[in-house]
């Protein structure tokens, strides 16, 4: 491998760095959810185990209550507002989405890429439940104050035919609310209801995993921050760490990249000399 070469790819790989300082540590994680799907062998175990092979439905933001699911979700177990907060009505129907997993209508205020889970960690807004601190795994490093959820939020990686969606826990259900034996442990679902229903799904996750009809089950497990990939579920949403991230390079940035390329150009001219 010549000098020459060795020089250019300092040089590009320090102008990649300063427009993207994330990237390796995006690349270099070796736990990331894209990597690897319940049934590939690893090296390493992961920090929360896979949920198998469990029935999924579907749910939305502004769904009107119905005979079998009586709860309206304009709002939703941590959020009174769900629906004003989300900025509208999430549009289940796939003709009224785009291609980056949105409703065409606006633009989500919150992330579309939301799951419920059958487990409530509040009482209300001024208690929290008894069980949250003795079954989260993440409650002692999370946990504020009474009555905040140390769930609503949390990413979960959903694995279905190969393909892994991530997406945020946003809402409780299908069908139960104390489900902890199943929810962070290794139990089979307590909903009777739609095959033993163990998660919900918005259009945004069904739509990226190609779901349809009854062949609906599907593997999850929670994921931390770190483990996240990139793909359209880091797009939306204030409630979103990657989100609110800034999306420019800021003006010191590009003083750096533009003296680093000229730097690049007149090496390259004098070593063609």
């Amino acid at each position: 491998m010549s000098d020459q070469f060795i020089m250019k790819l300092r040089l590009s790989l320090i102008i990649l760095l300063l427009i993207n300082p994330t990237i390796l540590l995006v690349e270099g994680n070796d736990n990331l959810p894209k990597t690897y799907a319940p049934t590939q062998s690893r090296t390493k175990t992961p920090p929360y185990p896979w949920h198998r092979n469990i029935t999924a439905t579907f749910f939305w933001v502004g769904e009107s209550p119905t005979a079998r699911n009586p709860t309206h979700n304009r709002a939703s177990s941590w959020d009174t507002e769900w629906m004003k907060n989300f900025g509208g009505y999430d549009d289940p129907n796939p003709a009224n989405r785009t291609r980056d997993f949105r409703p065409k209508k606006f633009i989500p205020k919150l992330n579309p890429f939301y799951v419920a889970l059958p487990y409530n960690d509040r009482i209300n807004y001024k208690k929290t439940k008894a069980s949250a601190r003795r079954v989260i795994p993440w409650f002692n490093r999370t946990f504020k104050k009474e009555g905040q959820s140390v769930c609503h939020g949390r990413w979960v990686a959903i694995h279905y035919k190969g393909k892994i969606c991530c997406a945020q826990w946003a809402d409780v259900g299908p069908f139960e609310t104390d489900d902890w034996a199943y929810v962070f442990g290794n139990s089979r679902p307590k909903a009777k209801s739609n095959n033993n229903a163990g998660i919900d799904l918005s259009p945004a996750v069904r739509d990226y995993l190609g779901i349809t009809g009854s062949d609906n089950r599907c593997d999850w497990r929670f994921a931390e921050v770190t483990e996240i990939p990139y793909g359209p579920w880091r797009k939306f949403g204030k409630d979103n760490p990657f989100a609110s991230m800034p999306r420019y390079v800021d003006k010191t940035k590009k003083n750096e990249i533009e003296i680093l390329k000229r730097a690049r150009e007149a090496w390259l001219r004098r070593a063609q000399r």
